[in-house]
Parts: C-alpha cells; structure tokens; sequence
C-alpha cells in the first residue's frame, strides 16, 4: 500500500460519516452467525464447510446494493475472509476499490479463561508475519478484542496494558490498530467498569509518541458522552462502538446519545438477513439496517 493510498484511508476512517462494519466472526462464534442466518449445523460438515457457509453470507453483504462508503466507512475481516476472494478479487481489494471501504483485520486468537474480572487475548504467535501479509493485501488496520467483566483495578489495568502493548506491534508494521476492550453489557458495576477503562486508557494515550495513532472500540456506555475526551485525544483517530449483544435498535437508540463515537457492529449489521431471502428481501434488510445504524453514528 502506497502513502498516498493510507493517507486517503486514515482520512476516511478519522473525519468520515458512516460506521464500520464488523464481518470478522472466527471459529467459535461461526456456528451461531450462521444458525442467526437460517443455516443449521445440520446443513454443513466440518470446518471447511462451515467457513464455506459463512464467506458466501459475507460475500453477499459485501456486493449488496446498499454496502458502499456511503454509509459503511470501514470493514473488519476475519483471517480467512482477507485470504479469500469475491467475485475473483481479493476480498480487501475490492472493499476498497469497487465499494471505496477501508479494510480491517481482526488478528487476537480469542480469550483466556477469566482472572480478576478480565479475559486478556490469548497469544497471538506469528503476528508481524501476519501483519506484513495483510499490509500487503492492503489492510489498513486490526483489531483485537479482549473483555472487562466487572469493575476490578487490577484487571482493568492488565487488559488496557496488554491491547497497547499489541497495538505497538501493529503501529510498528505500519498499520492502524482498533483496539478493543469490551465492557460486558450485563456487568453487575457497568458504569464504575467504564469509568476505571476511561482513566487507564487515557494514561496509555498520553505516553503515545507523536507517530503513533490508535482507535478504540468500546461498548457503548452507560453515561452519555463519556468516551468523548478519548475521542478528542490527539493520538486516536476515532473511537467506535461495538453493539455487545444488545438489538439493533436497542443499540442504535444507545448510541445516538453517543456524540463522538461511531458504530463498528456484527450481530447488529445481519440481524433478520437469512440465506433462504431472495436477494431482493436480502438486499432490503440489510439496507434497513445501514440506514439504522448510519443514523445513529451521524447523529450527533
């Protein structure tokens, strides 16, 4: 990827209106993404056959109508995805030359068993071969994703220290990490989680040099506006919000209180598409929910 080419994706994902989409689903949540879609796990044997399924549901958002930079800024790719092909273009190629969206990775290998009210990343072995891999399919950025269950310092201090510390081996390769601590939606103390993350992470920011930018991506919280100084900090270039569970609707309505913050949506994005629609029933489901959740990002 050319300088000129980052530069116009940076802009896009720093100053565009609309939100990313999340396509990245991996081996333990592919089972339910497709039952979600009227795939059963009847209908499909093994592993092949199971992200068969799952790259054809993706490839039919990808080329809907309705799945342009118009609305949608950015899209999350899981490994399998970005190494695949649409149409016979590379799935990062065309995202970002035929529907002129920015290209992401989804690169943590899931999560470890809870401790002190977190789940960190499990390691991620060969990750700057990986990420030399997805610069060269034009990648811009990653994500990863690791999960705060209740509001415990310790905890709290050890994911924030783990994300920068993978989002340093990201920044170092050239590319943009989102980096993602969740806030579980059903956390017993949401508010005092979301509060302690806050203050961790502006501490991280403010040892970042100059050269380095991050997102995040944070569960939309439950004090509107909270995230609005991390969004304004000078080493993040946006901060985007994940839908955790919660409705589509439910979740845009949360996040248009959210001034500063931007959908980046899974479950949310393919609620009510199902393989057995016509293209046409597809195509309009899927356009109502971009609408409802574009709304919602631009909102404030």
């Amino acid at each position: 990827m050319g300088q000129d080419q980052f530069e116009k994706m940076s802009a896009q994902m720093g100053e565009g209106k609309g939100f990313i989409a999340a396509l990245d689903q991996s081996g333990g949540s592919t089972p339910k993404a497709l039952r979600l879609y009227g795939v059963s796990e009847d209908e499909y044997e093994g592993e092949e056959a199971m992200f068969a399924e799952i790259h054809a549901m993706r490839a039919r958002i990808i080329t809907a109508p309705d799945f342009t930079s118009e609305k949608v800024i950015g899209a999350i790719l899981f490994e399998r995805t970005m190494r695949g092909a649409v149409e016979g273009t590379p799935v990062a190629k065309l995202l970002w030359e035929s529907r002129g969206i920015v290209p992401f990775l989804k690169i943590d290998k899931g999560l470890e068993e809870k401790e002190n009210g977190v789940q960190l990343m499990k390691p991620i072995p060969g990750l700057p071969e990986l990420l030399q891999e997805a610069k060269g399919m034009g990648i811009f950025g990653t994500k990863e994703r690791s999960v705060v269950h209740e509001a415990n310092a310790e905890g709290i201090a050890a994911i924030v220290k783990q994300q920068f510390e993978v989002g340093k081996v990201v920044t170092d390769a050239g590319l943009v990490p989102i980096l993602e601590p969740e806030v579980d939606i059903n956390a017993p103390d949401k508010p005092e989680a979301e509060a302690m993350l806050k203050a961790e992470i502006a501490k991280y920011l403010d040892q970042l040099p100059e050269s380095e930018t991050v997102m995040l991506k944070l569960t939309i919280p439950t004090e509107a506006g909270l995230y609005d100084e991390l969004a304004d900090h000078p080493r993040v270039l946006r901060v985007v919000a994940l839908s955790g569970g919660y409705s589509t609707d439910d979740a845009c309505e949360r996040l248009a209180k959210q001034g500063k913050m931007i959908a980046s949506f899974s479950r949310a994005l393919t609620e009510g598409l199902s393989k057995k629609q016509s293209d046409a029933e597809f195509n309009a489901a899927l356009g109502q929910n971009i609408d409802k959740i574009y709304t919602a990002s631009v909102a404030g």
